[in-house]
């Protein structure tokens, strides 16, 4: 099992690939729930701390293997956190990393693996306080992104790279169309699950940990989704009202969308770009027994897919650096560079301003993104808004959070929700059409 998450691991810190892809790839592999709970949890956390653990193979080896060995540099990263974040049993995480080696037909090598394991056991206490010198490998962010949340959030860049580590609760949205929230909690309760109301998500209940949620009461009967906190505020803050035309530019895999349908008995139509993502806004929709027109298209080219009706409310969950989101996907810190912010940017500003033509006078456009970076956020609305006179910003205001120069901003570890950004606008009523 070890010598799997190895190779997988490697495919995704050094091949940049999916976690989610990899995983889904590997984990039908292992028949045992055991083995696939360990795979779960050292692809997790290798990828979460890879930056660390990276640095510190640099100490500990003479020569750099990553490139000639990416699989045995990725199994001594999956040895580090098996000491270091699983915390397992000494010996027997070594032994078992060093047998990997031998399924990874690279017997040469064990004897490298044993030095380098032992060695980081000796002279753990010094290596972590060098690793720790630095907010990069402190935390194990990438350096231009440690450097950016420091510079965008000054007082909470300590707090946001740490929460970035921790682990999410589980968020389920009750599906209002079908069942009532207590109701829900009380059969996940007498089913084992510690699930609890959330204090302000009117539809939200919490559970400590992840779990298979195929196997919890309700979900084929379509009663609940999983869905982040941060990520059910949208239905709240669109006022949804039975009869209106509804947009939602940016839609896979479909939790926003379900969450309008289940809030009110709207005509939706759900733009998703990529082919392959589409069936996924399908199948949540079937699964919640709800209803929603499905097209593939640019959001940034509403010639293509736009009836010249104009809709009431838009939503625009747009493509970002997902840096609010690293806690549930750490493999965003491997894959995102520095220089896809620009790219990032002019995508963003491509769709808002190309959905803003589809709204009505009076209609409010939503903006959202799961990013940190103030330049995808209030810089993207502020350019936006300095260009269109008809355009103007409402007030929103959260119970956590805080106001950002548009809009507000939750950050990573804020009421214990994922970080992501809102801005709120609202076309003239004389506006031309």
């Amino acid at each position: 099992m070890r010598a799997l998450a190895a190779e997988a691991l490697a495919e995704i810190a050094l091949s940049g690939h999916s976690l989610r892809d990899v995983a889904d790839r590997a984990l039908p592999r292992l028949p045992d729930a055991r083995d696939r709970a360990l795979l779960t949890a050292l692809l997790n956390d290798g990828a979460r701390w890879w930056p660390r653990f990276d640095a510190a193979l640099d100490r500990l080896l003479d020569k750099p293997i990553r490139r000639n060995e990416p699989a045995i540099h990725a199994l001594l990263v999956t040895g580090l956190v098996q000491l270091e974040v699983l915390e397992l049993p000494g010996y027997a995480a070594v032994a078992a990393t060093v047998e990997a080696v031998r399924e990874l037909r690279r017997p040469r090598l064990a004897g490298l693996v044993n030095a380098v394991l032992r060695r980081w056991q000796r002279e753990r206490d010094a290596l972590s306080a060098e690793l720790d010198a630095m907010p990069a490998t402190r935390h194990a962010h990438p350096a231009w992104l440690a450097e950016a949340i420091a510079r965008d959030w000054p007082a909470q860049a300590e707090g946001v790279l740490a929460a970035a580590n921790t682990e999410p609760p589980l968020m389920l949205r009750a599906n209002r169309r079908r069942t009532d929230r207590d109701d829900l909690a009380g059969r996940l309760r007498a089913a084992g699950q510690n699930a609890e109301r959330h204090p302000w998500l009117a539809d939200a209940l919490v559970l400590p940990h992840s779990t298979d949620v195929t196997r919890l009461p309700g979900f084929d009967e379509g009663h609940f989704a999983v869905q982040d906190g941060a990520a059910q505020v949208p239905a709240d803050l669109l006022d949804l009202a039975g009869g209106q035309r509804v947009l939602d530019a940016c839609a896979a895999p479909g939790g926003k969308a379900c969450h309008a349908l289940e809030r009110a008995k709207v005509d939706l139509l759900a733009v998703e770009f990529e082919d392959r993502r589409a069936p996924r806004i399908r199948q949540n929709l079937v699964r919640l027994g709800l209803e929603a027109e499905v097209v593939v298209g640019d959001a940034g080219d509403a010639s293509a897919w736009w009836d010249g009706r104009f809709f009431d409310r838009v939503m625009i969950d747009a493509p970002c650096s997902a840096t609010g989101v690293i806690r549930r996907r750490p493999d965003v810190r491997l894959h995102r560079r520095a220089t896809d912010i620009d790219a990032l940017v002019a995508q963003q500003a491509r769709i808002l301003a190309a959905c803003w033509e589809t709204l009505a006078p009076g209609g409010r456009l939503l903006y959202v993104t799961c990013s940190l970076l103030r330049r995808e956020n209030e810089g993207v609305v502020g350019d936006f808004l300095a260009r269109h006179p008809d355009a103007s910003a409402v007030p929103v205001a959260l119970p956590v959070g805080q106001p950002a120069a548009i809009g507000w901003q939750i950050l990573p570890g804020d009421g214990d929700l994922d970080g992501m950004y809102y801005a709120l606008l609202e076309k003239s009523r004389t506006s031309a059409v």
